[in-house]
């Protein structure tokens, strides 16, 4: 199992989460649509050559964001990551994918 970890702009939230959800994340055991929420401040300075979806070029933003933790079967990385950089409306989403354990991991 992996942990998808995603800053996603409080109002575009929903619409992140349907993406993945429809793509296979957010699975435990005999629940779906798991997922985990914390409000923070995100920060950025778009550089020459992007094209910011917040604030202009050279400018230092400061965005309320949303932290989202999902939970990401193996075999379905792919399919979630690409939903949710569709469903995200920046250039370069700030994500991390992280490789979680189960119990049946350590095999108790």
């Amino acid at each position: 199992m992996y942990i998808l970890v995603v800053y996603v702009p409080a109002d575009y939230l929903d619409q992140v989460k349907r993406a993945v959800f429809a793509a296979g994340a957010g699975m435990l055991g005999d629940y779906g649509e798991c997922s985990w929420e914390t409000e923070g401040v995100g920060q950025f300075r778009s550089l020459e050559g992007s094209s910011p979806f917040i604030g202009s070029q050279g400018e230092l933003s400061k965005v309320p964001e949303i932290r989202l933790e999902i939970t990401v079967r193996e075999g379905y990385e792919r399919a979630v990551l690409q939903s949710m950089r569709k469903a995200h409306p920046y250039e370069e989403p700030a994500y991390h994918l992280y490789k979680g354990l189960t119990i049946n991991d350590l095999q108790m």
